[in-house]
Order: C-alpha cells, then sequence, then structure tokens
C-alpha cells in the first residue's frame, strides 16, 4: 500500500476524485434500500459523505470546492432544461391556482424561518439551513450558501454550520411530509373511498366519434367553425358515403357526416353541442388498428423531429395539411400529449402522429427528419454555451433599492435561469437545445451526486457532535415544524377553500416541498396520476422559487 499513499500525497486531487467516487457509489447503493415503501435514493449520498467528513480524511479543499460547485451548476442547469419547455405554460389555467398554492407554502416556509430566528437564538443563516433540510432541498441550500460566501465574505465556518444544519433537520424533512399526508388523509378523505381512484384530469387528450346532426353548421367550412368555437380541436378524418377522407381547412360538412376529433377531455360537451351527437366509440383506447378502420390506403406513423431547420417553427406555417393532404392528430413531448395547434411552436425531440397515404406521410417525414440517429447524438453547444452564459448572469451585480450592495443569482441561480429559457426559447431561435430524457437525467443525478459528497464530506467534521447535544435536537425539532406547518395551513385551503381534491392537493405539496421520496409513497396509496400530474405541474416554478428566495432571504435580512 506504500505506492497508494505515496500516489496520495503527490497528487491529492486523485485522492479526492476517488474519495468522492466512492462515496458517491457507496451512497447510490444504499439509497435503493427501502423502509416503509420510501427510499432516500440520491440523497443518501448526502449520509455517506458525512460518515466520511467525520473521519477528517484531509482531502484537497480547492478540488473538493470546485467539484462542488461544479456538480451543482451541471445539475441546476440540466434541471432548467428539462423544466423549461413546460415552465410557462404550467402557470395556465388551473396549473396557475396549483402553483400560487405551491409558493404559498414556499413562503409560509420562509416566514416561520425569520420567525423561529428572531424567537431563537439560532441565526439566520443556520435556520435557513435548517430549511433547506425540512424540505429536502439540496441545490436550494447550495444557493442560500452561496449569497452567504458574498455577504460574509467567505466565512468557511458560518457556510459549513449551515450545510450542518441542513443535514441535521434533512431526516425528518423526508417523514414529515409523509407524515402530514397521512394526516390529511385521515382528516380529509373518508375510508370508504381509500381504493377508489380519483376522477381522472379533464385535460387529458381525447380522441372521439361525433355525428353531425345540427343544421347550423351543415355547408360551413372546417375553417369557418374553428373561428366560431372558443374551443380547440383537430378534425382528424372523416366518414362520408362510406369513405374515409382527410379533411383540409377549405372542407365543407354536411349532413350526417362523422368525425373523428382529437380533444382535451373537458371540451367534449361543447363539441357534442357544437356536432350534434358523441358516438358511443371508446377511440382512446391504445391498441386500436388505425389502418383497419380506415378500410382505405390511409395510414397512421409517429414521426419524430429531427430537422434542424423545422426546430421553433410553427405547426400552421409549414402548411403540411394542404400541400401533402395529410393530418396531424397528436403531438408528444417529453411524455405529454399536445393539440396540434397551428400556433404551437415545434421542437427537435417532438413525436407527431400523422395520418394520411403513404407516399405523403413518407414526403412529410424527409421534412421533419425523423431519423432517430440524430436525437443520439449530444446536442453540445447549447450546454456550454448555457453553462457560461448562467455563470455570467449569476455573477451580474442586480441593484436592490435599500441594499448596501447589488444582489447576485450566484451559481445556482444564474444557470437554473438560463436553462430555463433555453429550454423554453431556445428553439424559437434556430438553437437546438434538445436532449434525451436519459442524456438529461445523467447529467442532473451525476451534478447532484458528486454535489451531495463533497456537501457531506464538508457537514461531516461536527455533525456527531451536534446532533447528539441540545442544539442538535433544537435544530431537529424546528426543521420538523418548518415541514409540517405550512404542509398543513396550504393544505386545508386546498382542500376546504378552493375544493381541489386530495389527490392533487398531496401532488401539489410533494412538488412544493421537491419530495420525490414523499411522491413515491403518495403513488403507492393512491391509484391515480393525479398525484404525479400535479407533482410535475408545480414542481419547476417550485425549485426555482426555493433557489433564488433562499438568497433573497439572507441578502435582505441578514
Amino acid at each position: 500500500m506504500d505506492w497508494f499513499v505515496k500516489a496520495a500525497i503527490d497528487s491529492p486531487s486523485i485522492l479526492s476524485i476517488i474519495v468522492i467516487s466512492a462515496i458517491s457509489a457507496i451512497g447510490l447503493q444504499l439509497g435503493k434500500i427501502k423502509v416503509f415503501n420510501v427510499s432516500l435514493g440520491v440523497t443518501f449520498v448526502f449520509f455517506v459523505g458525512i460518515v466520511a467528513g467525520h473521519f477528517n480524511l484531509g482531502l484537497n479543499s480547492d478540488m473538493l470546492a470546485f467539484a462542488q460547485n461544479f456538480g451543482l451548476i451541471l445539475f441546476v442547469y440540466a434541471l432548467g432544461l428539462q423544466v423549461g419547455p413546460g415552465f410557462f405554460s404550467s402557470l395556465k389555467k388551473g396549473g396557475l391556482k396549483l402553483n400560487m398554492l405551491a409558493l404559498g407554502v414556499i413562503l409560509l416556509g420562509m416566514l416561520f424561518t425569520v420567525i423561529f430566528s428572531y424567537a431563537s437564538d439560532i441565526s439566520l443563516p443556520n435556520m435557513v439551513g435548517i430549511l433547506c433540510g425540512a424540505t429536502t432541498n439540496t441545490p436550494a441550500l447550495g444557493a442560500a450558501q452561496q449569497a452567504l460566501k458574498q455577504i460574509t465574505g467567505g466565512d468557511s465556518k458560518m457556510i459549513a454550520d449551515m450545510a450542518l444544519a441542513t443535514a441535521v433537520a434533512y431526516p425528518l424533512g423526508v417523514v414529515g411530509v409523509i407524515l402530514a399526508i397521512v394526516l390529511l388523509r385521515k382528516l380529509f378523505v373518508p375510508k370508504e373511498t381509500y381504493s377508489k381512484p380519483h376522477e381522472k384530469k379533464d385535460n387529458a387528450t381525447y380522441v372521439g366519434e361525433f355525428h353531425i346532426t345540427n343544421p347550423a353548421i351543415e355547408g360551413k367550412s372546417i375553417r369557418e367553425i374553428m373561428k366560431l368555437s372558443p374551443k380547440k380541436f383537430v378534425i382528424s378524418r372523416i366518414w362520408r358515403d362510406g369513405k374515409v377522407t382527410i379533411p383540409t381547412s377549405e372542407c365543407l360538412l354536411q349532413h350526417d357526416d362523422h368525425l373523428l376529433i382529437i380533444s382535451i377531455k373537458s371540451d367534449v360537451e361543447h363539441i357534442k353541442v357544437l356536432f350534434g351527437e358523441q358516438e358511443n366509440v371508446d377511440w382512446n383506447k391504445e391498441d386500436i388498428d388505425w389502418n383497419h378502420i380506415d378500410n382505405s390506403q390511409l395510414v397512421s406513423r409517429r414521426i419524430i423531429v429531427t430537422h434542424s431547420k423545422v426546430n421553433g417553427m410553427k405547426l400552421g406555417a409549414l402548411k403540411l395539411r394542404n400541400i401533402y393532404g395529410i393530418n396531424i392528430t397528436r403531438i408528444n413531448r417529453a411524455g405529454i400529449e399536445l393539440l396540434p395547434l397551428p400556433n404551437l411552436a415545434l421542437q427537435i425531440g417532438d413525436r407527431i402522429t400523422v395520418v394520411g397515404e403513404k407516399a405523403s406521410i413518407d414526403n412529410v417525414a424527409k421534412i421533419l427528419g425523423d431519423e432517430i440517429k440524430r436525437l443520439k447524438s449530444p446536442h453540445l453547444i447549447a450546454i456550454f454555451v448555457g453553462i457560461a452564459l448562467g455563470l455570467i448572469l449569476g455573477a451580474l451585480p442586480i441593484p436592490f433599492p435599500g441594499m448596501d450592495f447589488p444582489i447576485k443569482l450566484g451559481i445556482a441561480g444564474g444557470p437554473i435561469i438560463v436553462g430555463i429559457l433555453m429550454g423554453a426559447f431556445g428553439p424559437r431561435f434556430r438553437m437546438t437545445t434538445y436532449t434525451t430524457q436519459s442524456a438529461n437525467l445523467l447529467m442532473r443525478q451525476f451534478g447532484l451526486t458528486v454535489y451531495l459528497a463533497c456537501l457531506g464530506i464538508g457537514a461531516g467534521e461536527h455533525f456527531f457532535d451536534t446532533v447528539f447535544q441540545t442544539e442538535g435536537l433544537v435544530w431537529i425539532g424546528f426543521g420538523f415544524l418548518l415541514t409540517v406547518i405550512p404542509v398543513i395551513i396550504i393544505a386545508i385551503v386546498a382542500m376546504k377553500i378552493y375544493n381541489i381534491n386530495y389527490a392533487k392537493s398531496v401532488g401539489m405539496l410533494c412538488g412544493s416541498m421537491a419530495n420525490p421520496m414523499a411522491l413515491n409513497y403518495v403513488n403507492s396509496v393512491i391509484d391515480d396520476d393525479d398525484p404525479s400530474v400535479a407533482y410535475a405541474t408545480v414542481y419547476p416554478v417550485s425549485m426555482f422559487a426555493r433557489i433564488i428566495l433562499a438568497q433573497l432571504l439572507l441578502m435582505l435580512l441578514y
């Protein structure tokens, strides 16, 4: 082993990498263990790092600081790219209400953080660390540490103490949300409904057959009807005199026509009134033989957008229906079904369901790309450019009234903002920001794992000395209160005042706390996808808000 000791002395950076890798591997393996159907996942790396840090391994501090910062940057930027395409759309309609409630959870948590800090002898930075642990949000901790470094000029002890406070409060942060969810279920959900699935979301994509019996629309073109209707839908096919055709916008509708229409489920009643009758046929089944029902030369095919020239173009600008006589019935983006409306901007990776003659579909495929190999090639330019712009934005001093020094978004706030903007608007500027789900997940998990390993090493030196003392127990108690109180208050508001069902409410609460472990528990006891949908709706805004507000809280009040 002399050679290893010599190598460690000669190259301390190599030793640091070996230790970080070992901590990450052990933590990820232990994170697979489930207790009461709940696992800590990647977060276990944090606690393995704490154990390693307790033994004071004497690792290179510069190397640890670089790895920790780079891991955080990679995580928040990849997160921004992931949530960017759906970030602004999540603020619309029903999503706005859920996001406002989620922000209520966050603001209440910060309000109680300030109150508890003033009511006790715990400093505001340490109480913010407790809040980050109570909400199981280590990226917010990274942002808060950057703000504290700016305020104090880099006081290493205060920064380490903040991480220590997070580590102490973290375990009950996971358990506290689950306990609150269990309590809410016992208080607001009758036992006889436990095993019954909740009503499915009404904004799901819906396919239905409608029979024209309304004389008011006979002889009108599809274009005219679409202008008159406040609801958006797509007429995919028309059955007339035993023949199936794909309609153009100038097609005139006639009495007794049968239409295959794609819409969202909540608009079905409106469409039924518009056309006259709805046929009792379930077109939403995944095993439907679309080619067989046409009884013609029409085929259905899913085409993937891979051509860079199409990236960011509006669907209507391509005029595919008029030129090629095809119909686009559905667009799937990152697992979300979208209506193919003319003003929808296409993005690399969109999966488009096209119906028409085979030759026409082949021509459309050439325009859109449909080359899966292109998606497998990483678009690294957008990643490096985005990270550079994010760090520049994070270092930009922003004057704030009443403050002696300007605010900086830091290495957490800048990259996540640029990531969101790149994901949302990059395609409009012909910039390919698409990454496969697996590639994005790899970036996020790798960055977060490295960050947590280094964070744990830094917090581990004094962890056990603190957690078994009175101070540590006080921190745990305040952390539990910061977890449970905001969740209970907003849950009551959501279910009693806004009449949001239990499944959506708890999904929203899990998303506002950025707590996937609690969501796993919810999904194990609720036979519905409402919790996951609500979680995904509020998660982007909640994560962004926690990262930014954690910094502002310290900059304004400390």
